[in-house]
């Protein structure tokens, strides 16, 4: 269901002047959103951290920051904005815009945080949490399991130490193209098993995790066998 940011907002902010100051990038110059979005950073963590606690009395403090990092991540932020039509209200400078800015994680994932950030300044923390709440609400009923959100190094790591197995060793195999653009090769062996699969990514950590991930999926291949 689409819903209009500006419909959640207080009438105070969506009237008011620090608006559009949360929704200028600095690439537009003068007064611009980054103030804004490193205090509703704050704002949003305590949010949603304080929304995890009450909805989840039982999970383990590793749960709920997982769930937390889930759903506070770039990713997270940037869906929230398209999803609630901030994508095409942004004010950014002519080179910006030529190229995309508009439609960039980064950029929309702050203006979400700064728009947070503007509604605490100027009508207080009830009504920020309020509309941080009303962003997340189909999120927040619709929770996934902590466990899905681990990692595929932790994952692998927890699946081996649960068959007694030695623990995986990761190797880089191959990092080519020019620094802006790198592609690393990794492989992860698996010593107790005898075999180990390969992962690539954009950065050493990236390629580790898919070769994680490869290495998850052949285990659980062997295990149906």
């Amino acid at each position: 269901m689409s819903r209009d940011f500006r419909s959640l907002l207080p009438a105070s902010v969506r009237d008011g002047d620090g608006i559009d100051q949360a929704l200028t990038h600095r690439s537009a110059g003068g007064r611009n959103n980054e103030r804004l979005e490193f205090l509703g950073d704050a704002v949003l963590g305590l949010v949603i951290a304080d929304a995890l606690y009450e909805k989840l009395p039982d999970a383990p403090e590793g749960d709920l920051t997982r769930l937390r990092a889930a759903l506070v991540n770039r990713e997270s932020l940037a869906d929230l904005a398209r999803e609630t039509g901030l994508e095409g209200t942004l004010n950014l400078g002519q080179g910006e815009r030529k190229s995309g800015g508009q439609r960039r994680d980064s950029i929309l994932a702050d203006a979400v945080e700064a728009l947070i950030g503007v509604t605490y300044r100027e009508a207080g923390m009830e009504a920020a949490r309020d509309f941080t709440l009303a962003l997340y609400v189909e999120r927040l009923n619709d929770l996934p399991s902590a466990e899905s959100l681990k990692d595929p190094k932790t994952r692998l790591q927890e699946q081996l130490q649960g068959r007694n197995a030695d623990l995986p060793v990761y190797e880089v195999l191959e990092v080519v193209g020019p620094d802006h653009k790198r592609q690393f090769t990794v492989a992860v062996h698996l010593p107790t098993q005898g075999w180990g699969q390969r992962g690539q990514g954009s950065s050493r950590r990236r390629a580790e995790q898919a070769a994680a991930e490869a290495a998850l999926k052949r285990l659980q291949q062997v295990q149906e066998q």
